[in-house]
């Protein structure tokens, strides 16, 4: 079973479609016993990311996310709350990847947030198997995660070159959204069930 969390941090029907899609069997849920027994455990997100680390805090669900041993994929806010740190908010990320989370700066001619199609670099890892590098996929955001030695994948947004995916043991993330991908999205959703 696949547990997607519910955490009020958006987006959970549109990654619920792609599972759907792919004949994923999948459930909705914040209960700790079921993200403990659950296969894969994805943590969508869009929106606030202060507000969805103070939701997943009053939840208690910090110490239930780092305790995971299944694959744990983390969808754009979703992967930034895994992420150290966020000038998006006060509360302190969960701290499984080892990246900050900034804002993108201001620069002529470049628009924030950094929203549509854009190219993939340096691809590395499971996720994307049989994904050629410059592929294409979509994004929505104006804060992104610093570069560091999680970082799995890269992308360019004006003169900022940062973290398009990043993994750490069994917890992988992506700031793109894949459920919004097309065909390359597909792709990195059923590498991740297959991990």
């Amino acid at each position: 079973m696949i547990a997607i969390v519910d955490y009020a941090a958006g987006n959970i029907r549109s990654v619920a479609n792609a599972l759907e899609r792919l004949g994923a069997h999948y459930e909705v849920t914040a209960d700790p016993q079921r993200l403990r027994s659950a296969d894969r455990v994805i943590l969508p997100g869009v929106g606030h990311a202060g507000r969805a680390l103070e939701s997943l805090q009053e939840q208690d669900l910090f110490p239930v996310i780092r305790s995971l041993r299944c694959p744990v994929l983390g969808i754009c806010v979703g992967m930034q709350v895994l992420c150290r740190d966020s000038e998006e908010g006060p509360v302190q990320g969960i701290g499984i990847f080892d990246a900050h989370v900034r804002r993108f700066p201001d620069e002529a001619d470049i628009r924030v947030p950094h929203m549509g199609w854009n190219a993939l670099g340096n691809l590395d890892g499971k996720l994307f198997r049989n994904i050629p590098s410059g592929a294409h996929v979509y994004f929505v955001h104006s804060y992104y995660p610093t570069l560091c030695s999680d970082t799995t994948a890269t992308c360019r947004h004006g003169s900022t070159l940062f973290s398009a995916a990043l993994r750490y043991e069994n917890f992988y993330g992506t700031q793109f959204h894949p459920e919004k991908s097309g065909a390359v999205g597909q792709q990195i959703l059923q590498n991740f069930l297959a991990l």
